[in-house]
């Protein structure tokens, strides 16, 4: 059993917090975005759907128009256990994500999780500083090459100003904002590379098993940066997940005022 059936068997059982079965979602929606930070050369889209369990929102990004008409309906008032068995991805992740937000909060008293500060300020500014946040998880001399697997281009130029080389990696593909090709085979450059920058966006697409065991077996640094799943990848920790920078609901890219991340495996 890998270690993502692992912790999805100890929630099932009631390990982590209470049963799910008795756990039932009581809002469900999706977020939908797009974006062109001013002085960039190119934007994108994104949607998130977002499942609220008591005081506790989980989240898991998807494709846009990706999810059926029906979903909300699918969700909303459904328990947990239930959802944990649901056909689409994205649901059983963002179900996963409310639980454990709910039953081990990143603020929980005694919890491993550091908050960093992010200041107000326009959406440019406000992504340059959760890449910073993000990028000072690494333990890297200059010169070290990072692979990247869910491309953001604050984070690429967070490294490049550190001296880091990377290499951009995304199923979608593309080029990055200085013309680099995205590649869209992540483990075909996984041996190439000193360490993994990775997306929770891997929890819900069925990526993230690969990235976690490799770090695991090579003892490579494995960094997670998570919108999706920020409470679902600090359970990973110490089983080749190095570090997160988890961001729960609501985001950065929501709000232009100050808010916080939660830095996990960070030593200073």
């Amino acid at each position: 059993m890998n270690a993502y059936e692992d912790l999805i068997r100890r929630v099932r059982a009631g390990a982590l917090g209470p049963d799910p079965a008795a756990a039932h979602v009581s809002v469900a929606f999706t977020t939908s975005q797009a974006v062109r930070h001013e002085g960039r050369g190119g934007g994108y889209r994104n949607e998130v759907l977002s499942l609220r369990l008591a005081e506790a929102v989980g989240s898991c990004a998807v494709e846009p128009g990706e999810l059926p008409a029906t979903t909300l309906d699918d969700c909303v008032g459904a328990d947990i256990a239930t959802l944990l068995d649901h056909p689409l991805p994205p649901v059983r992740t963002a179900a996963l994500d409310a639980y454990l937000m709910h039953a081990t909060p990143h603020t929980r008293p005694g919890g491993a999780a550091r908050p960093w500060p992010l200041p107000a300020g326009s959406s440019l500014e406000k992504s340059r500083a959760r890449a910073r946040a993000v990028v000072g998880l690494l333990d890297l001399p200059p010169g070290s090459t990072v692979l990247v697997v869910g491309v953001v281009n604050s984070l690429l130029e967070a490294l490049r100003s550190r001296g880091l080389r990377y290499v951009p990696c995304d199923l979608k593909g593309g080029t990055t904002e200085w013309g680099e090709p995205v590649r869209t085979d992540t483990a075909a450059e996984l041996a190439h590379c000193d360490a993994v920058l990775a997306s929770g966006m891997t929890l819900g697409n069925g990526t993230f098993e690969t990235l976690r065991a490799h770090a695991d077996r090579q003892g490579k640094p494995l960094v997670m940066f998570a919108q999706t799943g920020s409470a679902v990848l600090p359970h990973f920790l110490g089983a080749g997940v190095t570090a997160v920078c988890a961001e729960p609901y609501p985001f950065f890219w929501l709000d232009g005022g100050p808010g916080f991340v939660y830095r996990y495996g960070d030593a200073r």
